[in-house]
């Protein structure tokens, strides 16, 4: 920049240096380059955590799953009360779905039988996602969460379905009887147990039609149905203590006298 001024009848000239346009536009050429870089390592860095975070959910939520519907077995039955277990199995819109309905009934003081709790364990296909959403119900003479369901409205009352995860392809519930798995189960009389199968896999259709996933992403957990009951137990010799007892018993007839 050059600045003209008059004093005492001479010619001055006051320069100041600064950037030229090629040296700004270059600058700002080279740091959109480091900011477009950076931006660029930290969307890598993003995705990778979320890559991570989604692998230890799809391991994390199955088991926190299978956890609660033990913990509602667990809670539920008693060698005491008067427990039934139903469970049913179908195919929605190609999905293997499962419900498992637990009801405990008390009698009350006319000896009438009467509902104390229940809870309902069941998927549904939703469409929108082309996925099962898992849902759990309670009703009951009890309420499980006072102040929530003090403050539920009126629909919420009458819908006790409450949705617990989405994006599931699997989800079946089978009886053990023997080495036969049965997918139905309506007696009085409680099972052994159950075996819950649960995945998100990716789905692919089978040749009657049906959608399954691949075995090893599926997550089993066999459930005992009433743990406390009594078991009896027998103890089997081995050929060890046979020879024991026969050594005891020839050295007891040689101290007898003849």
């Amino acid at each position: 920049m050059y600045l003209y001024s008059l004093a005492r009848g001479a010619k001055t000239f006051d320069v100041r240096s600064g950037f030229t346009l090629a040296e700004v536009l270059a600058a700002l050429t080279i740091g959109a380059m480091v900011l477009v870089a950076v931006l660029g390592v930290y969307s890598r860095a993003q995705q990778s955590a979320t890559a991570i975070l989604q692998k230890l959910d799809k391991r994390q939520l199955p088991q926190a799953v299978l956890q609660l519907i033990a913990e509602d077995l667990d809670k539920i039955i008693a060698p005491s009360a008067d427990t039934t277990i139903s469970v049913v199995n179908k195919h929605e819109k190609g999905f293997a779905t499962a419900k498992l309905r637990i009801v405990k009934s008390i009698n009350d003081r006319r000896n009438e039988q009467r509902t104390f709790e229940e809870i309902v364990w069941q998927a549904n296909v939703d469409t929108d996602v082309n996925s099962l959403v898992l849902y759990r119900s309670h009703t009951g003479m009890i309420p499980e969460d006072k102040l929530l369901d003090e403050n539920r409205e009126n629909w919420e009352r009458r819908y006790s379905f409450v949705p617990i995860c989405s994006g599931m392809t699997n989800f079946r519930i089978q009886v053990p009887r023997g080495e036969v798995l049965q997918d139905r189960w309506t007696s009085s009389v409680l099972p052994p147990g159950i075996v819950v199968t649960i995945s998100f896999a990716e789905p692919f259709q089978t040749v009657s039609g049906t959608l399954d996933v691949p075995e090893e992403s599926k997550i089993v957990r066999t459930i005992a149905i009433d743990r406390t009951r009594r078991i009896g137990f027998e103890m089997f010799s081995t050929e060890e203590d046979e020879i024991n007892e026969q050594t005891k018993s020839t050295f007891k007839q040689s101290k007898q006298p003849k």
